[in-house]
């Protein structure tokens, strides 16, 4: 069974709870579970914009990317941090390989139009994910780290949504799962309470209303993505929400 893991938050930032978060990965691919590990690095192209004083933008969200931007975000996203998880989980006993997504296709995007009238300049929209280079890895018995940097128009790269960019290597593999590890609980409900599972019609009927907010709206949108291209179940948080086909 291959399944699809999204590191973030919290998880991805703080070293102790980063290092537990890989070694329950680890036991999996020890078990022979076949695992793609996606990440991305918000808050780490945060601090090197900050040390460089090149200003952060966002746009309702989206990290408006300018050339200088983009070089940060490719520096640290596909560099430091790929490198980073790379490192970490070698010393854990596994053979892992650091790739971007636009290595071999992995991650395609187009250009993601204009919000709101403003420009969000080298900012992807996922449109396919190629397994060619995924397959060859996990078929030799190496673990994929992949970093949420696409491959966009004429050969140039884009800054692409990592949920958006697990979601599409999901589908592309055909994953019979995908995992969204982060700090939440889980997809929290009007109460605050912690949804424990919904289907996909659930899923879209939390979208259209005012409960789900925030990073956790494009997370699960992503994850309605993955479960229509047919992934069978979506996790979002340890041991909290799941979607189902149903």
């Amino acid at each position: 069974m291959t399944m699809v893991i999204k590191l973030g938050g919290s998880l991805l930032d703080d070293p102790a709870r980063r290092a537990e978060a890989l070694q329950a990965i680890v036991a999996r691919w020890n078990a022979g579970e076949e695992v793609v590990l996606v990440h991305g690095g918000g808050k780490h192209v945060d601090a090197a914009l900050a040390k460089l004083g090149i200003p952060k933008r966002t746009q309702a969200g989206l990290r408006v990317t300018d050339d200088a931007t983009l070089d940060v975000v490719v520096s640290v996203l596909a560099g430091s941090v790929n490198k980073m998880l790379v490192a970490e989980l070698a010393a854990m006993g596994v053979r892992v390989a650091g790739i971007s997504g636009c290595d071999g296709g992995t991650l395609v995007a187009e250009r993601h139009p204009p919000v709101g009238g403003v420009d969000l300049g080298h900012v992807g929209r996922v449109t396919a994910s190629h397994r060619t280079l995924l397959f060859a890895l996990l078929t030799h018995g190496i673990l994929p780290v992949v970093s949420s940097v696409a491959q966009g128009p004429e050969g140039g790269l884009l800054n692409v949504n990592a949920d958006t960019a697990a979601a599409a290597i999901a589908a592309g593999l055909g994953a019979a799962q995908l995992c969204f590890l982060t700090d939440v609980p889980g997809l929290l409900d009007g109460n605050g309470h912690v949804v424990p599972w919904l289907t996909a019609r659930d899923a879209e009927a939390l979208l259209a209303s005012a409960v789900v907010t925030g990073g956790m709206k494009p997370k699960l949108q992503a994850a309605l993505d993955a479960l229509n291209a047919g992934v069978q179940t979506i996790a979002i948080g340890e041991g909290g929400t799941s979607l189902v086909a149903a």
